[in-house]
């Protein structure tokens, strides 16, 4: 009892003490304020102004390093990309400059830019055949230009490469005919030809010849988001029926509705190629022959719906075409910096991986190891992020390799039991050594941690540390047992300079 009237004494004697200490602070720091307020007040005026603002810049410095470094803020989410309709030439020229300076191939976006130029420079409209295979999409172009040299086969898919045929409509319109491969066949990379010529023509025709398929649909949504006019052709139409083909038109009215699509019934005809048809006739004998006849095509309605198009505002379908082109050549600046941060990633995580390696052999006091390994980490993480446009804070950067070193614990069993295996594949080197084995395990961590940063920033745009962390610990095993050789060469590689 007196134990606990001591101890309250106590407490209360301490709270007095820090109050007189704290109303001493309180006026010293008053009368130093007045003190240096009232100087101020009796020098000149420069010395006032200069000093309150040193005063407000300091403050202001130490809110945002707390900030920074203290508040968790919400990590915004990826940055979307800008607009595609809003691209302009200028646009992209500036951003393929600056990516050129950076290292990036833009080859490919530069030439999409040059064919551009191209065909504005020669004025002819480019009307695009688009459609999976054997819907006759060549035979129609040899149904408009008879005289043109178009491969038209019974087997699907005789179209590979890209010809365009010249085409004079009734209105004296001096148009490009463009024949494209069909969709939906086996040769790999001939949909991508396709979907890039329809970006940089100024109308596509999508061709099929019955009610369309999913993947078909797909087609066609795809080609609605390049905001270009299109016109819906049911070809070989004289296989059916009235009846049918009124049903056929309506479902493809019904895709279009569903898609979101605002095409008018003007713009999806039916029309039939012609070609050739076996007929059977009999002879006067009473025999009968199989005769081919040339069956005549009908495609006056699509000549009448491009005609009717074409006679709309010519610049406006030029505007169209331009920013379609201009998203291609965007698309494709993307892919080649997708592709360059991929392979820069890639040398940055094999330099940070063969530094822990190296830290991990040259580390001999207890704890240094931590240290060598917590600050090439914390550069590996910079520098990555940096490369894919992420700027994170410090706070992510910690809470990402704490999280991450949490995990290790796990993963360092697996590590060292690798590491031993993938020494061993490696002769001359007589028994592992301890030490070389936990150098490999270490490179093997930093390995999976680079290469699950990268996942993480391809997938958010931003370090998001807790899903960095996820894909780390989800891909880890996978991530060790594809990087044992190329670790453990580099320390067989270092490990002399250590001897």
């Amino acid at each position: 009892m007196k134990l606990d009237r001591f101890i309250r004494s106590a407490i209360a004697l301490l709270i007095l003490l820090v109050f007189i200490i704290a109303i001493g602070a309180l006026v010293f720091l008053t009368e130093s304020v007045l003190n240096v307020w009232d100087r101020l007040i009796q020098g000149p005026p420069a010395l006032l102004y200069g000093y309150t603002a040193v005063m407000i810049a300091l403050i202001a410095l130490a809110f945002w390093l707390i900030w920074r470094l203290v508040i968790r803020r919400k990590i915004s989410p990826a940055k979307k990309k800008a607009a595609s309709s809003k691209l302009s030439q200028d646009e992209i020229e500036r951003r393929l400059r600056e990516a050129e300076a950076a290292g990036v191939a833009v080859d490919a976006a530069r030439e999409e830019l040059s064919e551009l130029a191209s065909r504005q420079k020669a004025g002819a409209i480019h009307l695009c055949f688009f459609g999976e295979i054997s819907t006759g999409k060549s035979s129609l172009i040899k149904a408009l230009v008879p005289d043109a040299d178009v491969i038209v086969d019974v087997v699907g898919g005789s179209t590979t490469a890209t010809r365009h045929f010249r085409w004079h409509n009734d209105n004296g319109n001096e148009i490009l005919l463009t024949d494209v491969p069909g969709t939906g066949g086996h040769e790999q990379g001939l949909d991508e030809i396709a979907i890039e010529e329809a970006q940089r023509a100024h109308v596509v025709l999508f061709v099929c010849d019955g009610d369309l398929a999913r993947a078909e649909k797909n087609d066609i949504k795809r080609l609605l988001a390049l905001e270009k006019p299109l016109v819906l052709v049911l070809n070989k139409s004289d296989r059916l029926d009235h009846e049918e083909q009124a049903a056929v038109m309506q479902r493809l009215l019904e895709h279009l509705d569903d898609l979101g699509s605002s095409i008018g019934r003007d713009r999806v005809v039916a029309v039939s190629a012609g070609g050739k048809v076996d007929v059977i006739e009999r002879s006067s004998d009473g025999s009968e022959d199989v005769v081919r006849r040339q069956r005549p095509a009908d495609i006056g309605v699509l000549v009448v719906a491009v005609n009717h198009l074409l006679a709309g505002d010519a610049d406006s379908i030029d505007e169209k075409r331009d920013r379609a082109v201009f998203r291609l050549a965007a698309d494709k600046l993307a892919d080649a910096e997708k592709q360059y941060r991929g392979q820069r990633a890639e040398q940055l995580i094999r330099n940070a991986t063969r530094k822990a390696v190296l830290g991990a052999l040259a580390s001999v006091s207890p704890g240094t190891d931590v240290l060598v390994q917590g600050y090439i980490g914390t550069v590996m993480t910079r520098e990555i992020c940096k490369l894919y446009g992420a700027a994170p804070r410090d706070l992510d950067i910690e809470e990402f390799l704490t999280l991450s070193q949490s995990r290790v614990g796990r993963a360092l069993p697996l590590s060292l039991a690798v590491a031993g295996n993938g020494l061993k594949a490696f002769p001359g080197i007589g028994t592992v050594a301890g030490g070389l084995v936990h150098a490999v395990a270490y490179g093997l961590i930093f390995d999976a941690l680079g290469r699950s940063l990268v996942l993480t920033l391809d997938k958010h745009g931003e370090l998001v540390p807790d899903k960095a962390v996820q894909e780390f610990e989800e891909g880890i095993s996978e991530h060790i047992e594809a990087g044992v050789r190329r670790v453990a060469k580099m320390a067989v590689e270092d490990k002399p300079h250590q001897d």
